[in-house]
């Protein structure tokens, strides 16, 4: 018999040079780097990374639309002083849509949960070592893979738009935003798709609500 043909690596994931210089902007604010209230200087940054302003201007606007930062005319581009209140904002919208996506993927996680299930055990580990960090990015990729496997682009599309890696980051850095256990939380999830539980979709909503800072 043949040899069964593996398949073919998938392709790793190319930013555009826009999306590297808000990823960049991004983790500087999060980070402290620029704090709240402080101007962001695009030229700077242009020099910083060496590339034109054209793709940090546009990087800037990006982020003015998702709230982070604010611009006045001659006062320039200024990390915007973020509330818990401005931030628990976002999350009724978040929860609707990831309980419309939880609804419409049932049917394939109940099925097959592996995209899921390497950012439990992450999280796992992230709690054990109080990783921040890790615990930020593998909670949105948990989330990430729950809303894609709804298939359904505009659903991703508005999801990703919400700029939920930022306010996650920000929740759970700026304010303290703690949870019992991040891994045990997105475990439960898991182990309800896998018995088909019928009430999936308000128990992602009830849990995307119980992320939100407190105002």
């Amino acid at each position: 018999m043949s040899p069964i043909p593996r398949p073919a690596p998938t392709p790793p994931v190319v930013h555009s040079l826009r999306e590297q210089i808000r990823e960049h902007i991004v983790e500087g604010i999060v980070s402290g780097r620029w704090k709240p209230g402080e101007r962001i200087v695009e030229r700077r940054i242009a020099t910083e990374l060496e590339v034109s302003q054209t793709p940090v201007r546009e990087a800037l606007r990006e982020l003015e639309s998702l709230r982070l930062i604010e611009s006045a005319p001659n006062k320039g581009v200024r990390v915007r002083n973020l509330t818990a209140a401005d931030l628990e904002e976002s999350y009724p919208v978040r929860a609707g849509l990831e309980q419309i996506a939880a609804e419409l993927a049932a049917s394939a996680l109940a099925e097959d949960c592996s995209a899921l299930e390497p950012h439990v055990a992450a999280l796992y580990e992230a709690d054990r070592t109080a990783d921040g960090t890790a615990q930020v990015r593998h909670t949105v990729a948990f989330h990430r893979e729950l809303v894609r496997a709804a298939n359904n682009s505009v659903l991703l599309h508005t999801w990703e738009g919400l700029g939920i890696e930022v306010f996650t980051a920000l929740s759970i850095r700026w304010l303290g935003t703690v949870q019992k256990s991040y891994a045990e939380e997105h475990d439960a999830l898991v182990q309800a798709f896998r018995r088909r539980d019928p009430d999936i979709g308000t128990l992602v909503k009830s849990h995307v609500l119980g992320c939100a800072p407190r105002a």
